[in-house]
C-alpha cells in the first residue's frame, strides 16, 4: 500500500469519528432537549397547582387535612424540580463533551486533509520534476546528435 492510499485511510478514519462525534452530538442534544421539556412540564404542573391552591384558599376555608396534603405535594413536585435539574446539568455538560468532540475530530480531519494535500501536491511536483527532466534529457540527446550529424556533414 502507498504512502498516499495509507494517508487516505487516516483521513477516511478520521472522518468517520468525526461522523460518529457529531451523532453522539446530536443525540445528546436530543436528551437535553427532553430533560429541558421534562423541567418545563414539571414547572407548569408546580404552577398550576399553586393557582388552583391559591384559588381554594381564597374561596373557602382550607382544614389542615388539606393543607397538610398540598405540603407534601408541593415537596414532591420541588424534588423532582431539584433532581430535573441536576439531569438536566448532566445533560449540558453532555453536550459541552460532544460539541469538544466534534470540534477536536473537525480539527484532525482538516489537518489531516491539508497534510494530505500537501503530500499529493510533492508528489506532483516530484513528478513534474522528473518528466522536465527527461524531456530536457531528450532534448539534449536530440540536440547532439544533429551536432553530431551536421559536424560529420561537414567532414565528408
Amino acid at each position: 500500500m502507498s504512502k498516499m492510499q495509507t494517508l487516505n485511510k487516516v483521513v477516511d478514519l478520521a472522518t468517520r469519528r468525526r461522523d460518529d462525534a457529531l451523532t453522539a452530538l446530536g443525540q445528546a442534544q436530543r436528551e437535553l432537549q427532553s430533560a429541558q421539556d421534562q423541567m418545563n412540564q414539571l414547572r407548569s404542573y408546580a404552577e398550576e397547582a399553586l393557582q388552583r391552591w391559591a384559588s381554594r384558599s381564597t374561596s373557602g376555608g382550607v382544614d389542615a387535612n388539606l393543607l397538610h396534603h398540598h405540603r407534601q405535594f408541593m415537596e414532591k413536585i420541588t424534588h423532582a424540580i431539584e433532581f430535573q435539574k441536576t439531569v438536566q446539568r448532566s445533560r449540558e455538560e453532555l453536550v459541552d463533551k460532544a460539541q469538544a468532540q466534534v470540534y477536536a475530530a473537525e480539527r484532525d480531519v482538516a489537518g489531516l486533509r491539508k497534510y494530505a494535500e500537501r503530500q499529493q501536491q510533492q508528489i506532483e511536483h516530484r513528478a513534474m520534476r522528473l518528466e522536465q527532466k527527461a524531456t530536457d534529457e531528450m532534448a539534449l540527446n536530440v540536440h547532439l546528435r544533429q551536432s553530431l550529424n551536421h559536424a560529420h556533414g561537414l567532414r565528408s
